[in-house]
């Protein structure tokens, strides 16, 4: 039946017709008209907020008297939802029951259309019958669902709870048709409607007169008086206005690049063993022009439907406990990271068996009134991937995907290309787009690089503004991992494991702890905790006028540079003196919280904290004291420091292999693996760990030459495991200077050394004028 004869039926409606919203899950079905309403005339509310319930559990519905109610939708979004709300009524044999004021109603479904050839504009039911149980009027609040007559009217509300799947709203387009489900479809095992009517913590004696999501308010048109209700038993739910997006990218307002370290710490948490980071561009059909848009891509262990539901959901429960092999605990990450950095998010993940596709999307949301969050979710049929009918019903799959492709750049063949990445493998792709500006350019900017250059023309993502961020104390305005991407993820993690790629060249990890100077480790217990702190010298830092502490969180960078004790008050106190420790252990306030912002950026004004920081700077202090070196300076010589040991990472195994103390790792190819020189090893054998309470003490460290290759140096050690003999001539010799150096007062006496001496070999044999050049000296703790 066509609209044309619908329009005709009802004009040869006699009386006055009245209006009413069907409503489901704070959803407008459609918009009804009802010609012959009971009488005498009942105060109804304009909008019904209908339940589910099987129809062979009420009896002698038939027997009620009935009236009638005709479609007179508003939009093609509620002609699709009439000819799926019957439907389901008619081939599940249910009833949609309304309730309010002591009136109970039940919808039933007409005979369906018997025309043969419907059109999209086709309604499959001409109209729904209404047999209605009139009782003794009790006075009650009649619950609105719509929160407003506008929402109403506009029929673009939606329930959105955790662990349920987001329904259709209507989309504001030039095309409405392009939304619309065939009919045929609608006929088949509809789901729609089979959600659960009541909100999750309420019972049957808690239900009011709707299950939506909303706050109740006075009857529309109503003339009965509303007593005053208990509000000991009121229940208030919310709703995610679309502004909320942009609220949430705020986390990160004052530095983008901890948006992106969201992403990284998804990655990590999902066991992936690379990830690549990029800015490329794709063609946009809204401005008609190419667009940058930044991607992540990882080979994690993927998302299944209810994963990457929580995922995008708004707040779900935090873990008990803290769990250290996971980053992530706040369950806003992703939120809040896409949504700093663009105004639209896909994200595409696969399991073995599963693939989903989520839509986190400001453009999508625009102008309405509440939040829609489009999922599609299919599962592996064979080689193919099919809709999963399990989690959504085949006709809200083909809606979601409809808005997918409607309001992004992402087309079925560009979903198809993406997806071919995994090449049956599991992994996470997020792509972001609209990117957030910097006036009239982006806050980001990028560099491609030079494929197969030198390191110096490797690609990047940089802040467009270069701002460093701002630190008590400090005076220098060159901090690279403040702006430059590159250098923020060569020290994110302080035990690195992921290849990290970005603009397609692999960012070399630097184990901030592992690339020290004159080395000092501290062990002790603060608040009852152990920490393990490692003081020691940058030569990049003494360039560039930096010094502070490295406080990392369960392995990752939460704070870079801070400025303890002295160095607060002098930007010359300290300089190139870095500390690294991991406070993840210190930061539990043993209760299942921890005492760390949001947006894993800082830590919480707390006792602890407090006097973590009181600690470091006493340590600072004394380490400064104790091996400050004065700066000599002569013209022509700069003074040049060597790390402590030299460290490689294996391609391969991705574990870090401590190096003889005179081999330079320049020398080293760029894929370098254990079975490679010096190591000469393999990737089964344990990673070496640095002893805990060893001081490295570089008596004249100016000398190091970084143009001498390692032949022609020579090593000497002096302790259990020395390649020299106990009754050389040699060890002879040290041992007169060693032990001169431990009866000063304050060296420990209960302390061994150890003798590392590297010479050109025309030096050889020893001599006492030799103590010129480069000693280092390492005292262990016994």
């Amino acid at each position: 039946m066509g609209s044309k004869s619908r329009s005709k039926s009802g004009s040869e409606r006699p009386g006055s017709p009245c209006y009413y919203r069907l409503m489901k899950d704070a959803k407008v079905i459609c918009r009804t008209e009802c010609p012959n309403p009971p009488t005498p005339p009942i105060p109804l509310s304009p909008c019904w907020a209908v339940d589910i319930v099987k129809r062979k559990s009420l009896n002698g519905v038939n027997d009620l008297p009935k009236f009638n109610l005709y479609p007179k939708p508003e939009n093609s979004r509620q002609i699709l939802e009439w000819n799926t709300f019957l439907p389901f009524l008619y081939n599940y044999k249910k009833v949609a029951v309304v309730e309010f004021n002591g009136l109970k109603m039940y919808i039933l479904p007409s005979e369906p259309s018997s025309s043969l050839c419907l059109s999209d504009e086709d309604l499959l039911f001409p109209h729904a019958v209404v047999a209605y149980d009139r009782k003794e009027l009790i006075v009650k609040e009649v619950c609105d669902t719509s929160v407003d007559d506008r929402q109403a009217l506009a029929g673009r509300t939606m329930n959105l709870l955790p662990e349920m799947e987001p329904l259709p709203v209507n989309f504001s387009s030039s095309s409405p048709q392009s939304h619309m489900v065939p009919l045929k479809s609608c006929l088949k095992g509809v789901r729609t409607f089979e959600l659960d009517a009541h909100v999750k913590g309420s019972n049957s004696d808690e239900k009011g007169t709707c299950s939506s999501i909303s706050k109740c308010y006075e009857a529309v048109n109503s003339a009965i008086p509303i007593p005053v209700k208990d509000v000991s038993t009121e229940r208030n739910f919310v709703r995610a206005d679309p502004s909320y997006l942009k609220t949430l990218g705020q986390a990160h307002s004052g530095w983008i690049f901890g948006a992106i370290a969201e992403l990284v710490d998804n990655s990590r948490d999902a066991k992936a063993s690379q990830l690549e980071i990029a800015v490329e561009t794709i063609y946009d059909k809204t401005s008609a022009s190419e667009i940058p848009m930044l991607s992540i891509v990882d080979d994690g262990e993927g998302m299944n439907h209810k994963e990457i539901l929580r995922m995008v959901s708004f707040g779900h429960k935090q873990p008990d406990e803290d769990d250290l092999d996971r980053i992530g605990r706040f369950g806003v990450g992703f939120k809040t990271g896409s949504m700093r950095l663009g105004r639209d998010a896909l994200v595409l993940t696969q399991t073995t068996q599963t693939r989903s596709i989520a839509f986190l999307s400001q453009t999508l949301n625009e102008g309405r009134d509440n939040l829609e969050i489009p999922i599609v979710s299919y599962r592996r049929h064979g080689q193919c991937m099919e809709f999963d009918t399990s989690v959504q019903s085949d006709a809200l799959a083909k809606y979601n995907l409809e808005a997918i492709k409607e309001f992004s750049p992402f087309n079925e063949y560009l979903i198809g290309e993406k997806a071919g990445l995994f090449q049956h493998r599991t992994g996470t792709q997020i792509y972001i787009w609209n990117l957030d500006k910097w006036g009239s350019d982006y806050s980001l900017e990028w560099l491609p690089g030079i494929p197969g250059a030198s390191t110096f023309h490797q690609g990047d993502i940089l802040i467009r503004s270069r701002r460093v961020r701002t630190r008590p104390g400090q005076t220098s305005r060159k901090v690279p991992l403040d702006y430059s991407l590159r250098s923020y993820l060569e020290l994110i993690f302080s035990e690195p494991r992921m290849k990290l790629y970005v603009q397609g060249s692999q960012v070399k990890s630097h184990p901030l702890a592992k690339c020290l100077n004159n080395t000092d480790v501290i062990n002790e217990v603060l608040m009852g905790k152990p920490v393990h702190l490692t003081l020691g010298r940058s030569q990049v830092d003494l360039d560039e006028g930096n010094s502070g502490i490295f406080l990392y969180w369960h392995g990752r960078l939460i704070e870079a540079y801070k400025r303890v004790g002295g160095m607060i008050h002098s930007a010359d106190m300290g300089r190139g003196v870095i500390g690294v420790i991991d406070v993840t252990e210190l930061m539990d306030d043993g209760n299942g919280g921890v005492w760390v912002h949001s947006n894993k950026q800082g830590f919480q004004d707390c006792e602890v904290y407090a006097c973590l920081e009181e600690w470091l700077g006493k340590k600072a202090d004394e380490y400064w004291d104790t091996f400050f070196d004065a700066i000599e300076l002569e013209k022509g010589k700069p003074r040049r420091y060597k790390p402590d040991n030299e460290w490689v990472q294996c391609e391969k195994c991705r574990k870090w292999r401590m190096l003889n103390a005179d081999f330079d790792s320049k020398y080293l190819p760029k894929d370098w693996f254990c079975y490679m020189k010096p190591f000469n090893g393999k990737c089964e054998m344990p990673e070496l760990k640095p002893d805990r309470g060893i001081v490295t003490i570089g008596t004249k460290r100016s000398g190091y030459s970084y143009g001498m290759a390692s032949d022609d140096k020579e090593s000497i050690q002096i302790g259990n495991d020395s390649p020299v003999s106990e009754g050389s001539t040699y060890v002879s010799h040290w041992k007169s200077v060693i032990g001169s150096m431990v009866l000063q007062p304050n060296m420990r006496k209960d302390m061994r050394i150890m003798l590392t001496w590297c010479v050109p070999s025309y030096y050889l044999p020893l001599q006492r004028n030799c103590v010129r050049h480069e000693i280092v000296f390492q005292l262990t703790s016994l």
